[in-house]
């Protein structure tokens, strides 16, 4: 079988969906097997998306690329750290 991927906002989209389903009785195979996704993978997604909202992704988004950008800047921090722990001066001249 391929492997599907959701998008986030539709994670978001599926995850309440199947806690609409579970609070009007249904179990969790039940609930997840009607939306087409695994036991595993409702739990996974719960995991990292569970209580948040729409707003909360777009924060994790703008904080997921903030990390990428900061670890491509490792090696300076790195050597920065070295430096007795100060950061150089830097003079910006025109």
């Amino acid at each position: 079988m391929a492997r599907k991927r959701h998008s986030d906002e539709d994670v978001l989209k599926l995850l309440r969906e199947i806690e609409l389903k579970l609070t009007s009785g249904s179990d969790v195979a039940s609930a997840c097997r009607s939306v087409g996704i695994s036991d595993a993978t409702y739990y996974n997604w719960r995991k990292r998306f569970g209580g948040m909202a729409r707003s909360h992704l777009s924060e994790m988004r703008s904080l997921e690329k903030e990390n990428v950008r900061l670890k491509k800047n490792e090696p300076f921090v790195r050597h920065w750290s070295e430096d007795n722990g100060r950061m150089p001066s830097l003079s910006w001249k025109s």
